[in-house]
């Protein structure tokens, strides 16, 4: 089974998206020791967003590849501006392609990534979720559902750390809620992936 890590946060380590990928994977590593991992930082080592060169590059090809080699798929998505960083944008558009992962018919469109199973870990430094003052404005975690689904994976698991810049308590809060999800979000994903 092959895991995809990815990580967008231009925070480094003080990153709450990194930490909580982090230790994702590393629960998902203690549950199948034989997992291999392929792991891309999209801060470090940025895609080129579309351009007339565009779809056809071989390093646009290689992403979409190891896109579709990966079962489950692992992805550090902090809220930037009340959407996904740019980063991770690019390479989404690297990955949406017609007739690999979409394809359009009579029917409208159809998936065709749907054997995946996605974990996103999605750090906002406000209050967004649903019954917020600020829920209108979150457009990456309904981004991110929207995507995935419109190629076929119906059910990602979020994991949310939420006020992570309302200071060091609410951050550390945040931080171990979602940590403490991390197990059993695994071992409910190897589960189905199996």
């Amino acid at each position: 089974m092959k895991l995809l890590h990815i990580d967008s946060s231009i925070q480094a380590d003080s990153s709450a998206s990194r930490a909580i990928t982090s230790e994702i994977v590393k629960q998902f590593r203690a549950r199948d020791p034989g997992l291999e991992i392929d792991y891309r930082d999209l801060a470090a080592a940025p895609l080129p967003h579309l351009s007339f060169a565009g779809l056809a590059t071989p390093e646009a090809q290689a992403v979409l590849e190891d896109f579709l080699a990966a079962d489950i798929v692992v992805i550090g998505a902090p809220m930037y501006n009340f959407t996904i960083s740019s980063q991770l944008k690019a390479w989404l558009d690297h990955i949406l392609i017609a007739g690999r992962t979409f394809s359009y018919g009579p029917e409208g469109v159809t998936g065709l990534a749907g054997g995946k199973r996605v974990v996103v870990a999605l750090s906002r430094g406000g209050l967004y979720s649903e019954g917020m003052p600020g829920a209108a404005n979150e457009h990456a975690e309904t981004y991110l559902r929207a995507v995935l689904g419109f190629i076929g994976i119906a059910d990602p698991e979020f994991i949310v750390a939420e006020g992570v810049a309302l200071g060091p308590d609410q951050r550390q809060a945040a931080l171990e809620a979602a940590l403490a999800r991390s197990a059993p979000v695994a071992g409910s994903v190897l589960a189905r992936a199996a």
